[in-house]
């Protein structure tokens, strides 16, 4: 039987990861798991020569690290982004790149939480309460509109976007969403209005992303962007800080072009203290948190090393990144 050497990025060696274990020991396969904490290229690169699979939360796997690693077969990132993944370089070297959507549902309660807590002010009503200023938060309650029939826009419209299109139906809210990937019937068949991106900006009372970060979308939101938007808008951010342009979000506060913003990625992370968002009443802040759960998380862990243990039995995994590996790998379909 072939043995196989599976690398964890984002654990002490040795320490357990007990819901991976679980899934490779029942995998049929002889297989050994190592782990090191890993940040850095050279870090990855000390797991070794002889990995095959890499479980990938955060490392960078870059063209050097595939280049030092060639029995590599399979990076498999856990969550929904994998731009911490080379992904042309690793098509190249004939590695199959997967990754794990399993928080759609957590980000999406997360991003209607960050929506109702800009529109109803509950961060600066909290502060205010606690510092003893009931009467002066009572007097700072306006503007603040009904949430029934705004309108939020949703930049980008995977699943993660049209699981809050589904939650803010359902509270009365008029959905637009901007998708070059998606036809306009398939986003107006989940009762979402299809329509360009100056149009999003412009009508929306909440901008809402939810696009990968990749060379296209790096700075998507930038000054021209929230010129665009309206004066009484608010920007939400759940899915990777570098989607929009931090110095000009900041200017765009300071200056009011829009209301305030809801964010749980940032740009640099974690947040420097001395950030000027962190001063803003009119902003609410989370610490990349969106995805998690109880119930999340060793969901993420057994199906990472699922996609893995697929790979490795010879099967194409079920969330394929980069289907022109396809054209490099033999594996078959299940």
């Amino acid at each position: 039987m072939a043995k196989y050497l599976v690398g964890h990025t984002n654990a002490e060696p040795g320490s357990p990861v007990p819901e991976e274990m679980r899934v490779l020991q029942e995998s049929g396969l002889e297989v050994t798991l190592i782990s090191r904490m890993c940040r850095t290229e050279e870090d990855v690169i000390g797991l070794g020569r002889d990995v095959d699979a890499l479980l990938v939360p955060h490392a960078p796997i870059t063209r050097r690290v595939m280049d030092s690693m060639p029995k590599l077969k399979v990076v498999v990132r856990y969550g929904h982004g994998f731009d911490v993944v080379d992904v042309p370089a690793a098509t190249e070297h004939g590695v199959v790149v997967a990754n794990v959507p399993y928080v759609a549902e957590e980000v999406a309660d997360h991003t209607l939480g960050l929506i109702l807590a800009c529109e109803r002010k509950l961060a600066m009503l909290d502060r205010a309460i606690r510092a003893g200023r009931w009467q002066e938060a009572k007097g700072r309650l306006a503007p603040m509109s009904r949430i029934a029939g705004q309108a939020l826009g949703l930049v980008g419209f995977g699943r993660i976007a049209q699981a809050v299109a589904r939650r803010a139906l359902g509270l009365g809210m008029v959905c637009l969403a901007h998708d070059p990937f998606l036809s306009a019937a398939s986003i107006r068949e989940r009762g979402v209005e299809p329509v360009a991106m100056e149009e999003l900006l412009a009508r929306s009372d909440f901008v809402s992303i939810h696009t990968p970060l990749n060379d296209e979308t790096f700075h998507l939101i930038s000054e021209k962007e929230l010129r665009l938007m309206k004066p009484t808008a608010y920007l939400i951010n759940t899915c990777r800080g570098p989607v929009v342009d931090e110095k000009a979000l900041i200017k765009a506060l300071q200056e009011g072009w829009i209301a305030g913003a809801g964010l749980d990625v940032f740009e640099v992370e974690p947040l420097p203290a001395d950030s000027p968002l962190v001063t803003m009443e009119n902003v609410i802040l989370t610490p990349h948190s969106a995805g998690y759960s109880d119930a999340s998380r060793p969901e993420g862990r057994s199906r990472a090393a699922l996609e893995a243990v697929r790979v490795l039995k010879g099967y194409w995994p079920e969330n394929l990144v980069n289907p022109e590996v396809k054209a490099r790998v033999r594996l078959k379909e299940r």
